[in-house]
């Protein structure tokens, strides 16, 4: 099942249980004083096609892993080190920086630091990265995009087809052994704001696998890194009502809750205009995150100004451009009511609405982000 066809799937389930949609005027909380405003530096240190096709160029291949099967271990360890030694510089640190923005999410493969063939480590690239993003002001949330047998099936986890982490114990033990792992080596930095201990396991895991290996994943990260230093993370596997009494104090602590919101997936989605694409934004995004903060602190680690051509049809010129500020806008003013939230992605190949950087060089998204 590929990430649409899941969506189509969950959409409807999840907006009934967030409640229907009140057409009153919602007070905005005050945001919290350490809000997490920032960016995902998709498709770096875990490869996504249609991020960055350019990558896989003369390979058929879907997925990192395939590609580097193809490409054997020299040619592909000397085509991801120039991939990842461009993709993102010094020079998109200090724009990132520019723009007052104080964080950036970097997903990771679990063959980031470990030897798992096929993959290419990158140690190097992902020290780089904190020591860039200090010496910018930058915090960094560190992500583990993908865990052995895949979380979801989808090409992010760095082997796209049926997801088979939850189908076996020693894949569930290695991805503890790789969270223990990357908690040790990442506890020199400073920097780093949390610890998100699987991205997007997809709806039909089971959840009480999932929680277990979220508590012993957490444990494992405490070893290393304190609660005062860093939280841990735990993404709603998108079931985000469903974490009521869980990973709670005092045992717990210092856990958030992360969701990834999208209007751009569904069939209802690409039948919606911009109109309705802003309300749901500014008005039913705000009132599923309040339920979904009501179990723990919560933010929503991606989403962007993305949507189905559908939508916008018709829409040229300043009509499209005030059209993409009105949903930015909606978005950004209902996200502000939880404890951060992250762009996805910082960058992709041809620019538009998945760009951020695109995005603000079009005056679709703010230019400044502080205060």
């Amino acid at each position: 099942m590929n990430r649409r066809t899941f969506l189509q799937y969950c959409s409807a389930s999840l907006t009934a249980a967030a409640g229907a949609t009140s057409t009153a005027v919602l007070a905005q909380p005050a945001a919290p004083a350490d809000k997490l405003r920032g960016i995902n530096l998709g498709s770096w240190l875990a490869l996504e096609k249609w991020i960055s096709p350019a990558v896989y160029e003369g390979v058929d291949a879907e997925d990192e892993y395939t590609l580097c099967l193809k490409l054997g271990k020299e040619k592909a360890t000397a085509r991801l080190k120039q991939h990842r030694e461009s993709w993102i510089t010094a020079d998109d640190f200090k724009w990132i920086a520019a723009r007052g923005l104080n964080a950036v999410r970097i997903p990771v493969g679990y063959g980031v630091l470990e030897e798992n063939p096929p993959f290419v480590t990158g140690a190097d690239t992902l020290d780089w990265a904190f020591r860039t993003a200090k010496a910018n002001g930058l915090k960094v949330l560190l992500d583990l995009h993908g865990v052995p047998g895949s979380q979801n099936g989808w090409d992010h986890s760095g082997r796209s087809g049926e997801p088979g982490w939850h189908k076996s114990p020693e894949h569930i033990a290695h991805s503890l052994r790789i969270v223990e792992g990357l908690a040790d080596h990442c506890k020199q930095f400073d920097n780093l704001i949390g610890f998100e201990l699987l991205n997007e396991p997809r709806w039909d895991v089971p959840i009480d696998i999932i929680k277990s290996y979220y508590q012993d994943a957490y444990r494992r990260v405490r070893k290393f890194i304190p609660r005062e230093r860093a939280a841990v993370v735990i993404h709603d596997a998108f079931r985000p009502f469903e974490w009521a009494n869980f990973m709670q104090e005092p045992t717990y602590s210092n856990v958030l809750l992360d969701t990834h919101l999208y209007q751009c997936y569904t069939d209802e989605d690409h039948k919606r205009d911009i109109h309705a694409h802003v309300e749901i934004a500014g008005l039913e995004r705000k009132r599923q995150l309040d339920k979904m903060q009501q179990q723990l602190k919560g933010i929503v680690g991606e989403w962007s100004c993305a949507l189905d051509p559908q939508s916008l049809r018709g829409a040229t010129g300043f009509t499209l451009d005030a059209a993409m500020r009105a949903y930015g806008d909606a978005q950004l003013i209902s996200y502000e009511t939880t404890q951060g939230w992250f762009y996805w992605t910082y960058k992709k190949d041809g620019g538009g609405a998945w760009s951020f950087r695109d995005s603000v060089n079009r005056g679709w998204l703010p230019d400044k982000y502080s205060g």
